[in-house]
């Protein structure tokens, strides 16, 4: 590797973890002191290896201590501290260190000292053994203040959205892509264009019949989409609300809405012989309400029309309400959809009774709305936004030795670079979102600022409490909700792995309450979102800006660690499956949704919906690319911040628990048709990073 370089042994070795950032290498000199228990001082060691380019970005760097400079040590002491600095000669003297790690060679003793810091010139920084306290137990208060100062300017609020989630102003360079090429969606694309064979085919042009259509996933690069066989399938549209991308909309049905004004008469069919009223007294009746999509913008583009002339094309954005019910087989089955919020006689309600087509065409209609709602939602506003104005919350007041910090970090890993550069090409002015959904950007960002006016952290961000409020936290109830049943596994594993991390470093409330950091933390994520006040403005934090118990603290470090993980991988991954093949699950729809239930819908009216070539062939292209894993499983972290012995305990433990929980999910999809594979933690990413 060109990185490792051992000169012959001595008493100490030290190696030297340069990181892999940016300019994080240095040809500075550097220089060391190592402090023993007893209060000895080496002299100052001189980090350097002749005829060698020490500290490259990303290496591995070891140095012979020579034995006159650490006569003042005791040689069976343990060293409890480092003091490091470095000069400003040459031009690349910026350094980024991960670690220094001292190996007592006498004793057989290894000392880790964390660094995760730049190391700017002439400052002597002090670092203790495992670099783990809380702020009140601070050695070197002053270092530490100094170093959350530097961290606020860099980490800044903004709000780039009116109303809507708070995030970083400008990305810090510590939050850049390690290999900018892995994560160049540009290039990516570009190679997917140049490998794929569908090019020419998807050149321009309508789709001639829904067989032409299916028959293109033919390739490796481009495989068949799980949904492309299945999408009219009334079992796979069930299954899509509870084993899919948007999996926390559905809730038991108490009550029948005056909305969704759905008899007897019309649903005899398909409730095995219950009335609607048992049904609802058996919990077998399901619903899902799109009505928070009622009133978004849409696209309003031009369009050429058959004679050559502009023609104006609104686009339309339904308000769905869907009912399902629980059949005997314990399949969960739609059974009646209506496309718009207020009855009427242009609005009717559809069931399975009407044509083929036309019922088809409706279950297009409301995954249409369903799709929106994901996008701008469950996927992008909950787990990205959301995380973003977390993470800097997070880097403005924990330091790199505050253990809640080093819990934390892995599970940002990338997330402010991706949000960074997914803004730009995908989310921008005539991007991805404007060409490939019925609401554009506009819509978008309006629906989630919606969201985020009513999202609480005690209600959707802590599952077992969604759960109940959707009526769903009994097991027994919908058995065929298999997101929930895998999630809850996770969710209490994580809840157990934050709750015995938490435990151990606040043994007692007082020492909670007396965390300065913490507490500016829940403050700062409680604080309105604007741009004078600068906060993430999350609703329900536990103690509203104080936390006092650890109750408190781990319920908002379970819903992060959740968010960046679970939420996110269960609603980004199976992203190709169901979008690639615009039939089972379309962004974009086009024309106007059926208005009555007697009109014959024909094959060539569902294909004049769909997006033409070009954009199915971009909606291939950049639904594969998000379904592509970009980071560790979850509990192998790419860098390891914890080195405390009884944190790494139940680092280990927490790790233990996974495989468990991963041998569970596989034996469950053994019995599932089809398996539901993205919460098995081999699958589920540390962090958002795609």
């Amino acid at each position: 590797m060109g990185c490792l370089f051992t000169k012959p042994s001595s008493d100490y070795m030290i190696y030297v973890q340069t990181g892999d950032r940016r300019n994080a290498g240095t040809d500075a000199n550097v220089r060391i002191v190592m402090h023993d228990e007893y209060g000895n001082a080496s002299d100052p060691i001189t980090l350097d290896n002749y005829f060698k380019n020490d500290f490259e970005r990303g290496c591995l760097d070891t140095f012979h201590v020579p034995a006159n400079k650490v006569r003042a040590l005791q040689r069976m002491g343990k060293l409890v501290r480092i003091e490091v600095w470095k000069d400003d000669a040459w031009v690349a003297s910026d350094w980024y260190v991960d670690k220094i790690v001292i190996e007592n060679r006498v004793t057989n003793s290894t000392f880790v000292f964390p660094i995760f810091r730049w190391i700017k010139a002439k400052y002597h920084y002090q670092i203790k053994h495992l670099d783990t306290s809380l702020p009140q137990h601070e050695d070197y208060p002053e270092q530490r203040r100094m170093e959350l100062s530097e961290k606020r300017k860099a980490y800044e609020f903004d709000q780039k959205v009116a109303g809507g989630p708070a995030q970083v102003k400008s990305m810090p360079s510590d939050e850049q892509f390690s290999f900018d090429y892995k994560w160049d969606i540009v290039t990516l694309k570009a190679k997917l264009i140049a490998t794929s064979l569908l090019v020419k085919l998807m050149a321009s042009g309508e789709w001639d019949s829904l067989a032409i259509l299916t028959n293109v996933y033919t390739e490796s690069t481009f495989h068949k989409p799980k949904g492309a066989d299945r999408w009219s399938n009334d079992l796979y549209f069930g299954l899509q609300r509870v084993a899919s991308l948007n999996h926390s909309l559905i809730r038991l049905v108490t009550a029948i809405p005056d909305k969704l004004p759905v008899t007897d008469e019309l649903l005899k069919p398909f409730l095995e012989g219950l009335t609607i009223e048992e049904a609802i007294s058996k919990k077998r009746l399901f619903m899902c309400d799109l009505e928070i999509l009622e009133g978004l913008p849409v696209r309003d583009d031009f369009v050429v029309s058959r004679e050559g002339l502009p023609v104006r094309d609104d686009f339309v954005l339904c308000t769905p309400i869907g009912l399902f019910f629980v059949d005997d087989k314990n399949q969960l089955r739609p059974i009646a959809i209506q496309l718009f919020q207020k009855p009427g006689p242009g609005n009717p309600i559809f069931t399975p009774d009407n044509p083929s087509l036309t019922w088809a065409l409706v279950k297009m209609w409301y995954n249409n709305a369903d799709a929106a709602y994901h996008q701008a939602l469950t996927h992008l506003g909950m787990t990205h936004l959301l995380m973003e104005g977390v993470t800097v919350a997070t880097h403005r007041n924990l330091s790199q030795s505050h253990p809640i910090f080093k819990l934390l970090a892995p599970h940002f890993l990338y997330l402010i670079a991706i949000n960074t550069r997914g803004l730009e090409l995908l989310i921008s002015d005539g991007g991805w979102v404007d060409k490939t959904m019925n609401f554009g950007n506009k819509g978008l960002f309006a629906l989630i600022v919606k969201g985020f006016n009513s999202w609480r952290i005690d209600v959707e961000g802590t599952l077992p409490e969604d759960l109940k409020r959707r009526g769903l936290d009994d097991t027994s109830v919908l058995p065929c909700y298999h997101f929930r049943d895998d999630a809850l596994l996770l969710y209490a594993a994580i809840k157990k792995y934050v709750k015995a991390y938490v435990d151990l470093y606040y043994p007692t409330p007082n020492l909670l309450e007396e965390d300065n950091e913490i507490q500016s933390w829940v403050q700062e994520l409680v604080k309105p979102r604007n741009k004078s006040t600068g906060g993430v403005g999350i609703l329900g934090v536990p103690g509203n800006g104080r936390v006092t118990t650890n109750a408190q603290l781990e319920q908002i470090v379970t819903c992060i660690i959740y968010t960046c993980s679970i939420s996110h991988a269960s609603t980004n991954f199976p992203q190709y499956e169901e979008y690639a093949f615009p039939p089972n699950y379309p962004g974009l729809l086009r024309g106007k949704p059926p208005s009555d239930t007697k009109t014959v819908i024909t094959e060539r009216d569902i294909l004049n919906s769909l997006p033409d070539r070009p954009t199915t062939l971009d909606i291939m292209i950049v639904t594969k690319i998000l379904s592509a894993k970009g980071t560790k499983s979850i509990g192998d972290f790419e860098v390891q911040y914890i080195f405390d012995p009884a944190a790494r305990e139940i680092v280990d433990e927490f790790r233990k628990d996974l495989q468990k929980i991963s041998k569970q999910i596989k034996e469950r999809n053994l019995h599932r048709n089809p398996p539901y594979e993205y919460l098995d933690p081999d699958i589920i990413p540390n962090s958002i990073s795609i």
